[in-house]
């Protein structure tokens, strides 16, 4: 079997389904959010503050390209932007199975609601800017993904039965 990529809108559960699935498979786990903050020696909202929000996609790609080197099969968390960025897509396909966690803009906003760790939500109205985000990026999710799940209201154990029915 080759890597699974969890891709999706922030607060979809692709970090946490990810986890568990790699717990699942016996396999490696991981975030690419959180390498690109090893690497930066930094977290997010720092890199978006100090360096902007370009740069922060400029290491994304990186971080897939670095990726992709590696033969050793994965479970790979991707930041919920990372999709968005035209030369990322392919990558992603390349490097596995791409799986999307989509999920509605109430399931985000009531999940995200008070977390001050996510940049592009840090205004004056998060439900609205979380439903403008999702609508913007949808097509790019749908054109990375291999396979969509609708995974509102679903339990971790059934996201899980459901990538391994629909990734054989």
């Amino acid at each position: 079997m080759n890597n699974i990529i969890l891709t999706g809108f922030m607060g979809s559960g692709k970090t946490s389904t990810g986890i568990r699935l790699s717990y699942h498979l016996r396999c490696p786990f991981v975030d690419t959010d959180k390498l690109i903050e090893r690497e930066a020696g930094k977290e997010i909202p720092r890199i978006f503050a100090e360096e902007g929000e370009q740069a922060f996609r400029d290491r994304e790609t990186e971080v897939l390209r670095k990726l992709a080197g590696s033969r050793e099969q994965r479970v790979i968390s991707t930041g919920g932007g990372l999709p968005v960025r035209e030369q990322n897509r392919p990558l992603l396909r390349a490097l596995g199975t791409v799986i999307y966690l989509r999920v509605q803009p109430q399931t985000v906003y009531e999940r995200l609601r008070g977390d001050t760790g996510r940049p592009l939500l840090q205004c004056a109205d998060p439900a609205g800017r979380i439903r403008e985000l999702m609508a913007d990026r949808e097509g790019a999710y749908r054109e990375a993904a291999h396979v969509i799940i609708q995974a509102d209201g679903m339990t971790f154990e059934d996201i899980i039965k459901e990538i391994e029915e629909r990734v054989r």
